[in-house]
């Protein structure tokens, strides 16, 4: 059987229809083989459209994820991912194609390779209060800003899951927000009455009118459009180069270190670790239980300090268009950070 007809067979009925899978994760698989058969190809010396599903083998892949390492300088990670996309195709031929589950079989047998873990970077309280100061409210997007950072904290959420919020996810009444996260599952959060506050005054006051086709998003910029995963992250980046060293920035992700912060919180505030699991959205409770190796020695006082701040709720205000007329901004700051 060619291996083309099989490819199709993966790509058009097996990963959407059969296993559901997501277009980000066909997209992946996409560029793998993108890269995997010209390489086999070379490596047998026939052409692409020759290829055949006995061409596949072990040391085939082996040499494959090899060149990745030596001629591409991909990391074990990377090499890891494409094994992945490989694995997939080989079970779909173990159920499709029974006449080749042996073959199937010895690919799945191919094991992943060791990689160095990177040390989680997460914020510590102060440093997070310290993020939030430097938002400029002077500035049009300054509350959209302001209210972003406040609910990548809370909510524990990735960037991507930010960026694809709805309007109609966010449900003010029950302080609930339902997140879409990977693999089209959601889950939904209470939020703290704070973080309530600030989404429903940013929607209702200061977000940017949308263009008609971004009009159900809840993050918008100054284009019209929502917000990107990159916009996010830049935005991020641009608040913490102003509020921690260099040397800081180095250890963490900009908008990932929000979400292993409330990792972090919640274990401090003894929360069990199926909590955080669902929180934060992990598939498998393995992703959660590397909170558990860290030391997370605080300060009680700073702790609690912090925590009544993020679960404190804004006041209502008659004069608050008032204050925020962007021409006092120390004024303001002072305001939302005494809440």
């Amino acid at each position: 059987m060619k291996l083309s007809t099989c490819l199709n067979q993966f790509f058009v009925h097996y990963l959407p229809r059969i296993k559901g899978s997501s277009e980000k994760t066909i997209h992946s698989y996409r560029d793998a083989y993108r890269l995997f058969l010209p390489f086999a190809a070379d490596y047998h010396h026939i052409k692409i459209a020759s290829l055949r599903i006995e061409h596949l083998s072990v040391e085939l892949i082996l040499s494959f994820l090899n060149h990745l390492e030596q001629k591409r300088k991909n990391t074990a990670r990377t090499r890891n991912l494409r094994l992945v996309a490989i694995k997939s195709l080989a079970k779909m031929i173990r159920f499709m194609y029974p006449q080749h589950r042996q073959l199937a079989q010895q690919i799945l047998n191919i094991p992943q390779k060791r990689m160095q873990k990177k040390l989680i970077g997460y914020l510590y309280p102060e440093e997070i209060m310290d993020v939030y100061n430097v938002v400029d409210l002077k500035k049009s997007e300054g509350l959209r800003d302001y209210c972003l950072l406040h609910l990548l904290f809370d909510s524990g959420a990735r960037a991507t899951e930010i960026a694809t919020l709805n309007l109609d996810y966010f449900d003010d009444h029950n302080q609930t927000l339902a997140i879409l996260g990977k693999g089209n599952r959601f889950r939904q959060i209470k939020l703290w009455p704070k973080t309530c506050e600030l989404i429903t005054l940013y929607i209702q006051k200061y977000r940017t009118t949308a263009r008609a086709l971004y009009r159900h998003r809840i993050f918008i910029n100054q284009r019209g459009q929502a917000l990107t995963r990159s916009g996010i992250h830049r935005l991020c980046r641009k608040y913490l180069m102003q509020a921690l060293p260099p040397k800081r920035l180095q250890t963490i992700h900009p908008a990932h270190s929000f979400r292993h912060s409330r990792a972090v919180n919640m274990l401090c505030c003894g929360k069990s670790i199926t909590d955080i699991k669902n929180r934060l959205g992990h598939e498998n409770i393995n992703s959660t239980m590397v909170y558990l190796h860290m030391d997370l020695t605080h300060k009680r006082a700073v702790q609690k300090k912090f925590i009544q701040y993020a679960q404190s709720a804004l006041k209502h205000d008659p004069k608050l268009d008032e204050l925020i007329d962007w021409d006092h901004k120390e004024d303001i700051l002072a305001w939302l950070d005494s809440l």
